[in-house]
């Protein structure tokens, strides 16, 4: 099952969020808490939406995901910032059933696409994507500026 998180959910968002970051071996970058994804998955405003999967009643993934907006196609995209299954679960189709939620979701918002960034030593992330039909944009190098 598949469903959008609730305020309720927030305490299980931030042990997915903990999860990737430490299969990434990228914990010491983590710096949300309970109280900032309240405020900016719940808040009045809200910057980005999560799905969670469960097999039964047992949380075992989740995506996490909010608009852009694609200049050259004058539409809304989607942007895919964590997609995290938990390892134990994982060749089990959940990060697949997780994936084709965000981009039915996107696609009945009338967006033009869904991009994402994965880690390059990543291959068993780039393999599922390219099996998903997902084409690599190697031309592009991402850039970052912390504020």
């Amino acid at each position: 099952m598949i469903r959008f998180a609730t305020l309720e959910d927030v305490p299980l968002i931030l042990k997915f969020i903990k999860g990737i970051a430490a299969y990434e071996k990228l914990s010491h970058q983590v710096e949300t808490t309970e109280a900032k994804l309240t405020e900016t998955l719940f808040g009045d405003k809200k910057y980005a939406e999560v799905l969670l999967a469960f097999d039964g009643d047992t949380a075992v993934g989740f995506a996490l995901f909010f608009h852009n907006y694609s200049t050259f196609r004058a539409m809304p995209g989607m942007y895919l910032e964590d997609l995290f299954v938990e390892p134990e679960y994982r060749g089990k189709a959940f990060g697949k059933a997780l994936l084709n939620e965000v981009i039915t979701i996107a696609k009945n918002r009338h967006c033009g696409r869904v991009e994402w960034s994965v880690l390059d030593w990543n291959k068993p992330a780039i393999d599922f994507y390219k099996s998903m039909g997902a084409e690599s944009m190697d031309e592009w190098t991402t850039f970052r500026m912390t504020i």
